[in-house]
């Protein structure tokens, strides 16, 4: 469980990286970040309508939270801020817990290993 969380805490930073850059093309606001993770999810663990529209809102919810931290936090104690950012995701794991099923919730960690191991092992220093 301790990787799991570690792995929500690599994504998050990941992508909230991209969140807290200047907006270009390549960035994504929250609400586009939270579609695309909703889509990479609902191929992922087979989501229904009702599921897909509670793991949208969640994932929104979430690119939000870590956009205000990062924009809080620029030039900030990096430590104080990854602590922050594993609540987060631990508190975002409790609820897409909630809402996926037994069988989903295991293909839902798969998915999150396999975005682990493609993206480096989910972190290191810059």
């Amino acid at each position: 469980m301790k990787k799991l969380g570690f792995l929500f805490v690599a994504i998050v930073f990941g992508t909230t990286l991209c969140i807290a850059q200047p907006q270009g093309p390549r960035n994504m606001n929250p609400e586009d970040m939270a579609k695309r993770q909703t889509e990479q999810i609902k191929e992922a663990v087979g989501l229904n309508s009702d599921q897909e529209k509670k793991v949208y809102d969640l994932n929104l919810e979430t690119s939000k939270k870590m956009q205000a931290m990062f924009q809080e936090n620029q030039g900030g104690d990096r430590s104080a801020m990854r602590e922050k950012m594993t609540a987060v995701r631990e508190e975002q794991n409790k609820k897409m817990k909630a809402i996926l099923t037994g069988e989903q919730w295991s293909k839902y960690e798969k998915y999150l290993e396999e975005r682990r191991s493609r993206f480096g092992g989910g972190g290191g220093g810059r």
